[in-house]
């Protein structure tokens, strides 16, 4: 690989013309399939295999033009202190609403709340429910507009008017966050690199990967129902590696250029050594993404497939694209202990075939040096650390956020209050019980039995009369817990009714189904729990057996997955320890506690999985670079610290900075997401990779890169440490003595 890998980078710095005029004609196509595209919608979300998503579907077979997944709003009225909601004047700023509301071409039908039982027992507080014709995000600004519009005239004749629902569920704006990683980005570059061309150039070609990738998922979002939130997934990780990969490009080109090559043969050799690092780094990425499907939730699977998709334009970007501005940029990007005139600082004395600078030692050289000569209080430390952080995960709880966990400054937020205090917190998550008698004698007795059997359970405050369709076989009961929708009491109760149905079922042959937001939450919530499992032994099953066929070793490999599940667990604790039990909660700006996302789990293990590969891959493929080249298993260790430490904890910075940025998202799962991969970061580049990794390795001696003989045998030699480049410079001496002989 590393010497197809030279002559692609070879080629593109020779050809940087027709490489640079593909990627931007490149770019220009997506960018014109997007400016052109009909404007997408929200992904229908669906939950295969799971009771809500059956008892949706039997709704809307039996009980059509309902829109049973569609949008929904509650607007909830208070009145002023010491009147009533049935006061003439304050009934009749409602009715008008009511009325104001059912004008909108997108509205299936306004309940009333005098009509339709809306309204508190003490008068204070009424609401109406607004159902729509299609789900939330594919809601028109137009009809947004309208439904704020009728709560601002009520306002203004008095009341206190507030709207819950996901009728104004908001894409959620990035644009800062990005903005802010890309400017910490720039700072932590020109910091590494001494030059601001070098640093430029990892951002140039990341932002154009991000580019590409973005309005390629914008072309296609309608006719392949991507949501907003993929867009945001692939901007979030396709500048974290687009950044990173160039980076190990440039860097090594730095480096091979103050061995004294040439540029283009520096711009090859570049490629073909950090660039297979980059390669398999890829690989495990886009492994950890795709892999996401196996959860079977379809707009999971989408938003992975089409992050795994940035990701590979990343690596692609970075093998030709990076050689290619090499090429443009010429002597402008100095040598490896060369600073920049604009940065000041002149070349440095060449010493051998290094630079004087490069064979003084470094802070990675140093930090090496001192984990080699103690490796056993150095893995304690990091082993402890990490196991102590993780701590608070025993503790995690899992949901899905509703407008419970909003901002209190939030009108979805005020409208969750005013109906706890009007109606009960389980008014906010009310259940719906689909009974399908199709195949029973008499449906009105199961409606009845039904009816009857839910009510004998505990947690209960209201249970509605059935409500059957035209046909009579299929009926819907609204039963209102006690507890709020994020309870575990709520959920216990779910379980409860879906057990007094199996019984039904079993007497009569109806389906008892539950259904509705909160039954949804929860059925997600277990979905993505039973998934995780498996997700974790099909990912890490297949990146070590990437790793070994990388690394040709048993042990590196089985050392790098438990590194990551070290630090994969303190991430979580870190993230149940400020969003669950509130620890820091103030600084990073959570309003509320509460359940931890119930996706947090499943696309942490994902994600990190496979930018922590990436650190492994770079780190110590320098490291067997120079073991196979002949360093002793400890001096190898030094070696890949000295050429790669810099530039991993440069990598490591800028996605933490990328990550962060997210972090001041006013959408909590937003910034749980931003906050989780930030923190793994943290934990896995610096505890894991720079303390953990080389004091294990340290441990092992030889033992680390051993691999059986017939497996060594079997497995194809990929020459990620570029083997076969210095074997090409033999050959090229011995022509070179035979011509002067």
């Amino acid at each position: 690989m590393a010497t197809f890998l030279y002559r692609l980078g070879r080629f593109a710095f020779r050809r940087r013309h027709f490489t640079a005029l593909f990627w931007v004609a490149l770019l220009a196509l997506a960018g014109v399939g997007a400016a052109g595209a009909p404007a997408a919608g929200n992904t229908s979300f669906s939950i295969p295999g799971t009771e809500a998503q059956k008892a949706f579907d039997v709704l809307e077979e039996r009980f059509p033009g309902t829109s049973a997944d569609g949008a929904t709003a509650r607007v909830v009225f208070k009145a002023p202190a010491g009147e009533k909601m049935t006061d003439a004047g304050n009934k009749a700023t409602v009715e008008k609403t009511v009325k104001e509301l059912s004008g909108d071409s997108q509205v299936a039908f306004v309940a009333d709340p005098y009509q339709g039982g809306g309204l508190s027992q003490d008068g204070a507080v009424a609401y109406a429910s607004v159902s729509y014709k299609v789900s939330g995000m594919e809601l028109e600004d137009s009809s947004r507009d309208s439904l704020e519009a009728a709560a601002e005239d009520a306002r203004d004749a008095g009341l206190t008017v507030e709207i819950g629902g996901d009728a104004l569920q908001a894409v959620p704006a990035t644009g800062t966050a990005e903005i802010i990683g890309i400017g910490v980005a720039a700072v932590v570059l020109v910091i590494t690199f001494g030059s601001l061309l070098a640093a430029g150039l990892p951002l140039l070609t990341a932002i154009i990967g991000v580019g590409i990738g973005v309005a390629t998922i914008t072309a296609l979002a309608s006719t392949l129902e991507l949501g907003s939130t993929t867009s945001i997934l692939a901007t979030m990780i396709g500048l974290a590696v687009g950044i990173d990969y160039a980076l190990f490009i440039v860097s090594r080109y730095r480096t091979e250029l103050a061995e004294g090559r040439e540029r283009e043969d520096a711009a090859g050799r570049a490629v073909g050594t950090a660039g297979s690092a980059v390669v398999f780094a890829g690989l495990t990425v886009v492994i950890a993404l795709v892999g996401l499907s196996v959860v079977n939730i379809p707009m999971l699977t989408k938003m992975g497939i089409a992050a795994a998709g940035t990701v590979a334009i990343a690596v692609l970007i970075a093998l030709t694209m990076v050689p290619a501005l090499l090429g443009y940029a010429g002597g402008k990007v100095r040598p490896a202990g060369e600073k920049s005139k604009l940065l000041g600082g002149g070349r440095a004395k060449k010493t051998g075939t290094e630079t004087g600078t490069a064979q003084r030692p470094n802070m990675g050289t140093r930090w090496a040096s001192f984990v080699v000569r103690r490796p056993v209080a150095v893995l304690l430390l990091g082993v402890v650390g990490l196991g102590a952080a993780a701590v608070p995960a025993g503790s995690l709880e899992l949901g899905l956020p509703d407008d419970g966990s909003q901002p209190t400054s939030t009108t979805q937020r005020r409208a969750y209050d005013l109906l706890s205090e009007g109606f009960g917190p389980g008014f906010n998550g009310p259940l719906v019980v689909v009974v399908d008698a199709k195949n029973s004698d008499d449906p009105q007795a199961v409606f009845q039995q039904t009816g009857d059997e839910i009510k004998g359970l505990d947690g209960i405050v209201t249970v509605a009369p059935a409500q059957p369709n035209e046909a009579g076989d299929t009926a819907t009961i609204t039963v209102i817990p006690d507890s709020k929708p994020s309870s575990v009491a709520t959920e216990d109760l779910v379980h409860d009714i879906r057990d007094a149905g199996a019984d039904i079922k079993a007497d009569v042959g109806a389906d008892i189904l539950v259904t509705g937001a909160t039954a949804v939450n929860i059925d997600v919530s277990q979905k993505l729990n039973d998934a995780l499992l498996p997700y974790l032994t099909l990912v890490v099953g297949l990146a070590f057996l990437l790793l070994i066929v990388v690394f040709r070793s048993i042990l590196v490999p089985l050392k790098a997955a438990l590194g990551f599940l070290l630090s994969v667990m303190a991430a979580l604790g870190a993230v149940v320890a400020v969003f669950q039990w509130g620890w820091l909660a103030g600084l990073m700006g959570v309003e509320e506690t509460g359940p931890v996302m119930s996706m947090m789990p499943i696309f942490m293990v994902g994600v990190v999985f496979g930018l922590a590969m990436d650190y492994e891959v770079f780190l110590v493929t320098r490291m067997r670079e120079a073991f196979v080249h002949g360093e002793n298993p400890s001096q190898a260790v030094v070696t890949g610290f000295r050429y790669s430490a810099r530039v991993v904890t440069a990598a490591a910075v800028i996605m933490m900075a990328v990550f962060s940025g997210f972090i001041g998202s006013s959408e909590a799962m937003v910034k749980m997401i931003g906050f989780g991969l930030a923190v793994a970061v943290l934990f896995d580049a610096f505890v894991v990779r720079m303390a953990i990794v080389p004091a294990v390795l340290a441990l092992l001696g030889k033992k680390a890169w051993w691999l059986p003989k017939w497996l060594d045998r079997v497995l194809p030699n990929v020459d990620v440490e570029g083997e076969g480049l210095r074997t090409q410079d033999d050959r090229k001496g011995e022509d070179r003595e035979l011509v002067h002989a």
